[in-house]
């Protein structure tokens, strides 16, 4: 009863009605959902505290930016089933207007977004232009991969989300992570309206997921940034289940010392040997490689399969 209070009260404010009915379009930051109910960030703040107190929104800080999304499916879907049928026959203008402006919002964010990947294309081109073109890693990627349902899947080191936008249709869900708030400000206007898909600020090495949760995780040219890549790997096995498969998509060991310093390489590839020795302290066996040359950097695919069956294939192998 104490909960259903909490929940009725926080829905007593007109504002915090349209709050909920924001988020349920789209995450969005505090700033914006100031701009779209043109009110102070304060105020909206405050706003927001209370429906997070009532399990109706959660808020998540990025870099100097709040984001809040919808909370407790439990708490929020009865709420929301509700308001549906009392707004169907008259529906609210304050709803109408605020989804113009949400429309404002978005168009800002892509915006934003394409300036910012404009400013950095030099940097990506120069790096691009030294191996195969993007389009044949992806191939060999998705034929590592191979075809049907993935489950649960995290890309570590999302950056643009290309990862997810190429294999997250085929997961339950999808998280992308990424300790560049405007990597995930990039990758959230791209895979807008994914309703699988989750982007998270967070570390390489302390991922937000629990252990064995996800199905294949990817590296997509995220570990020659890692300071230490071993331990990139074994955080990336932990989240894995029995059976789950990791794949990093990388450079082979190379001598451009001038990335060191130009783009902020840590490591300048890495042997075969290298990366079976990283896989096998963290519970995985290197199943298969892959070697995509053509250009002065050689492009490396090494699939990694976590020790033990996979849930799934028990129930199959006992329903036969």
């Amino acid at each position: 009863m104490a909960n259903a209070l909490e929940i009725f009260r926080a829905l007593s404010d007109p504002t915090r009605l349209r709050i909920l009915a924001l988020l349920r379009s789209m995450e969005l930051s505090v700033g914006e959902l100031a701009q779209v109910l043109g009110q102070s960030q304060p105020r909206v703040s405050r706003h927001v505290k209370i429906l997070v107190d009532a399990e109706l929104a959660e808020r998540r800080k990025e870099g100097s930016w709040v984001f809040v999304a919808l909370g407790d499916r439990g708490a929020v879907e009865p709420m929301t089933a509700a308001l549906d049928r009392w707004t169907a026959a008259a529906p609210d203008p304050w709803v109408a207007a605020d989804v113009a402006r949400l429309a404002a919002v978005r168009a800002d964010r892509a915006a934003s977004a394409a300036a910012w990947f404009e400013d950095h294309a030099g940097e990506w081109d120069a790096i691009r232009s030294l191996h195969v073109a993007d389009s044949e890693i992806e191939e060999a990627m998705a034929g590592l991969i191979g075809e049907g349902h993935l489950g649960s899947l995290i890309d570590i080191g999302t950056g643009t989300g290309r990862m997810l936008e190429l294999f997250g249709d085929r997961a339950d869900a999808a998280l992308g992570i990424d300790r560049s708030s405007e990597m995930l400000r990039l990758a959230r206007a791209k895979l807008h309206g994914r309703a699988n898909t989750e982007l998270r600020q967070a570390d390489l090495y302390a991922l937000p997921m629990g252990d064995g949760a996800a199905d294949i995780a990817i590296l997509h040219h995220v570990l020659h940034f890692a300071q230490q890549p071993g331990a990139a790997i074994a955080e990336a096995a932990r989240v894995l289940g029995p059976g789950g498969r990791l794949l990093i998509a990388d450079f082979a060991p190379h001598d451009r010392e001038e990335l060191r310093q130009k783009a902020a390489h840590s490591r300048l590839g890495f042997a075969d040997e290298q990366i079976a020795g990283w896989f096998g302290p963290a519970g995985l066996t290197l199943a298969r490689t892959e070697t995509l040359e053509g250009g002065e950097l050689t492009v490396k695919l090494w699939l990694g399969v976590k020790k033990g069956l996979r849930p799934v294939e028990t129930n199959r192998v006992k329903a036969a």
